[in-house]
């Protein structure tokens, strides 16, 4: 009972906290990720209420299946973008766009914080450099696309920018376990080709193939029903079903397969939308089903968000040239390439601004990177904590304006806020 509280209060709280932000024209992501806090184990759940807040981390964990679901339909979604006639037009450059931009932000991390490692070796290890530099390439697609679905944006940035960011996923996963599996070497003195090379390979393979069984799967099964409602169904319980199948983890011949939750259902929506002649009104219904489920998502984000970091000044001072070195690294790695494949002059202008939100992927590196062990896994958590909260309160913020000084967010969205503003 506790849980369901927990999740009706963290939707009405973040629901009314809209109210209050757009007043000051600021994106629901933001009013949810801040409600978020506000309910969190660091101000109303200290009160110790049950269902009025969250006392402690363990209660955010408890809904953690939500979290997982929500990050399935966002890349369902983001699945709808790389329909084939669209990818004709965008898919070169958003490939090109895509890997530089990563890689060039993972770099600039690595120079950054290997620089102040040379520095101060006593407060920083090479191996938790090169972590905290794979980690950088990830961003959250999440933020950008609530932001986007928000204020109905579109043009040519919008139209890149979602595919860019589904491929950062691919891109991080390959950066972070390269990075990773140099940074353990370095840690313990033996080279592992197998984890470094094979294994991201290995995932990022097995998640393709298993989101395009399941859309496959799902574009012959929708078509036993004439149902719209009953077709809507399917499609929920397919998504639910890759996210579940998705955590599998099993070894083969010493090689460790597992999914990408991502990948996969970005996959199911990829080839859904290319598959099936209903794509376009089921995938509509679908997103209309999930929006409740993304707001809860954000302001549960926003509750695990831990405030104690700011209170270690040099943590905060490795966590601003982390996010000044990333920052860098994204916008100008997007301001070369876009240049390079002849995108216009706001695409080249302001693309790499919506691209600095980061959240869940980083996230869940960072379980991964508690391998390196002692204080290293500790401080690479801390730091992209750190990075998490500015990056996700800011980020969403700097994408609308973004996008709106490339004029690509519509008077029509623009004037709805003003109306409810003035309510």
């Amino acid at each position: 009972m506790i849980a369901l509280l927990n999740v009706a209060f963290a939707l009405l709280a973040g629901l009314m906290m809209t109210r209050l932000f757009n007043k000051w024209h600021l994106p629901d992501v933001t009013a949810f990720l801040v409600s978020g806090v506000l309910i969190g184990p660091f101000c109303l759940g200290r009160l110790g209420v049950p269902g009025l807040g969250f006392p402690t981390y363990d209660d955010v964990a408890a809904l953690s299946v939500l979290s997982n679901v929500a990050m399935g339909f966002i890349a369902f979604a983001i699945g709808n973008e790389f329909r084939l006639e669209s990818l004709k037009k965008t898919g070169r450059a958003a490939l090109i766009i895509g890997v530089v931009q990563a890689c060039v932000a993972s770099a600039l991390v690595d120079l950054a914080l290997l620089a102040f490692h040379w520095a101060r070796p006593d407060l920083l290890s090479a191996p938790a450099a090169i972590t905290l530099g794979a980690i950088a390439a990830a961003t959250a697609p999440a933020a950008t696309l609530m932001v986007v679905r928000q204020y109905k944006a579109h043009g040519e940035l919008t139209g890149l920018l979602l595919p860019i960011v589904a491929l950062d996923d691919a891109v991080g996963l390959i950066v972070f376990a390269v990075s990773f599996g140099i940074a353990r070497a370095l840690k313990s003195g033996q080279v592992n080709l197998l984890s470094i090379i094979v294994e991201p390979l290995v995932e990022i393979v097995c998640s393709l193939l298993l989101g395009a069984a399941a859309g496959f799967l799902l574009t012959k099964l929708e078509t036993m029903f004439h149902s719209n409602t009953n077709r809507t169904s399917m499609t929920i319980a397919f998504v639910l079903l890759t996210v579940a199948l998705s955590s599998l983890k099993f070894s083969v011949g010493g090689v460790n397969v597992g999914f990408s939750p991502l990948l996969v259902c970005m996959m199911l929506g990829t080839l859904f939308c290319n598959v099936s002649p209903l794509s376009d009104d089921l995938m509509n219904r679908a997103d209309r089903w999930s929006r409740p489920l993304l707001a809860v998502f954000f302001v549960i984000s926003g509750a695990e968000l831990q405030l104690e970091v700011f209170g270690k000044p040099m943590l905060v001072l490795i966590g601003v040239i982390y996010i000044f070195a990333r920052s860098l690294g994204k916008y100008f790695g997007a301001f070369g390439s876009a240049r390079l494949v002849g995108c216009s002059k706001s695409v080249v202008k302001y693309l790499g601004v919506t691209l600095l939100p980061q959240a869940g992927v980083a996230l869940g590196m960072c379980v991964t990177a508690q391998a390196l062990g002692g204080e290293d896994g500790t401080l690479v958590r801390n730091i992209i904590l750190f990075s998490v909260l500015i990056y996700e309160l800011v980020g969403p913020l700097m994408t609308k304006q973004a996008l709106k000084a490339a004029g690509e967010i519509s008077d029509d969205p623009q004037k709805i806020v003003d109306r409810r503003s003035a309510q």
